[in-house]
């Protein structure tokens, strides 16, 4: 395991870490989406403080011109999506099995948006073991879901 392995799966570690927290504030606010709104402000708050003690240089007016118009909104309307979803979840399913569904869900659609090459990211396709392991990920869920 290289440090960018380490370092990927410490991070999701801390989503794992965050849902739950964020769920639990989700419970005390009454409303999991204000706390989606908490979350996001402070997000913001710390990215916008890493942006502006690392970028050493900025975009340039055409090259952000350039960017096509999706990019604009629809990560952002697809992780408020997610976010607020974890938080209203979690205090109905526990984190374990929440967590367990929507790891899977992001599996499943890596495996395929890397199938296809989608998002401009590498191709590589499914291969047998790749198949297997769908399955192993797949049985893994029912097992830890498992009463």
């Amino acid at each position: 395991m290289n440090s960018l392995s380490l370092i990927a799966f410490f991070s999701g570690a801390a989503i794992a870490a965050q849902a739950g927290l964020n769920a639990q504030l989700g419970v005390w606010l009454k409303n999991p989406f204000l706390a989606t709104v908490v979350a996001f402000a402070a997000s913001l708050m710390v990215i916008g403080l890493s942006v502006l003690v690392t970028t050493r240089e900025y975009p340039s007016w055409e090259a952000v011109r350039a960017v096509p118009w999706y990019l604009w909104f629809s990560g952002g309307v697809l992780s408020a999506f997610a976010i607020s979803m974890f938080y209203f979840l979690i205090p109905k399913m526990g984190i374990g099995q929440m967590m367990a569904f929507a790891l899977s869900g992001q599996l499943l659609m890596a495996v395929i948006a890397s199938h296809f090459g989608w998002f401009d990211m590498p191709q590589k396709p499914l291969t047998p073991s790749r198949w297997l392991g769908i399955v192993a990920l797949l049985v893994g869920v029912i097992l830890i879901n498992k009463e």
